[in-house]
């Protein structure tokens, strides 16, 4: 199970590639847990994102990829990421996301 997890880790490539986003490599988790803070300020021409919970309801509502506000974990610039998920779905939810967040300007 835990050699099935290291594997998942590497969309952590594909989440490094979205532009903007921080991510640290997770040393034993199942999540990555990327600052998101740079599309803070940053607006579709109707939904601007002003913090963590806005940056994860943009995400569910027009990517359709659900994140975990990183306030809940004591960090407001971050978000909670898992990849406890299939390999197809992980690809797809960066993809989602990449595809979403560049509507942001």
């Amino acid at each position: 199970m835990v050699t099935q997890y290291h594997k998942k880790r590497y969309c952590f490539d594909l989440l490094k590639e979205i532009p903007g986003i921080k991510a640290n490599y997770p040393q034993g988790a199942f999540y990555f847990f990327p600052d998101v803070s740079y599309y803070y300020g940053k607006s579709d021409g109707v939904n601007t994102i002003k913090n963590g919970d806005d940056f994860c309801l943009y995400m569910l509502e027009k990517g359709h990829v659900s994140l975990v506000p990183g306030g809940a974990f004591g960090e407001e610039n971050c978000v909670r990421l898992s990849y406890a998920a299939s390999e197809k779905e992980l690809i797809e939810a960066m993809t989602r996301m990449t595809n979403t967040l560049a509507l942001l300007k």
